[in-house]
């Protein structure tokens, strides 16, 4: 399964990364709009938006991109590490 994760905080990629891998899922992860964001983001499984610690200019890019390859969306306001092992244990990772 491959996940994208926008939002979050820089010095928790790592983390994040290492959580996915745990779960069997390849992760992308993007903390701050790139230029291309809506072409590096591909054709995941599953967007996680990070609400608290993201831009509107890039969730909706984000949203926008998930909607296009049917992608299956989860918004949640805290970007801690036990949110996004809830998030990967609730979609079935």
């Amino acid at each position: 399964m491959s996940v994208v994760i926008v939002g979050g905080h820089d010095r928790m990629v790592s983390q994040y990364k290492k959580i996915c891998s745990q779960y069997n899922c390849k992760a992308k992860v993007f903390t701050q709009m790139s230029a291309k964001l809506s072409s590096q983001i591909g054709s995941p499984d599953l967007v996680i938006v990070f609400t608290n610690t993201v831009s509107h200019k890039m969730a909706k890019c984000a949203v926008t991109e998930a909607e296009r390859c049917n992608a299956d969306i989860v918004r949640c306001h805290t970007s801690s590490q036990n949110a996004l092992n809830d998030i990967l244990v609730k979609a079935g990772c």
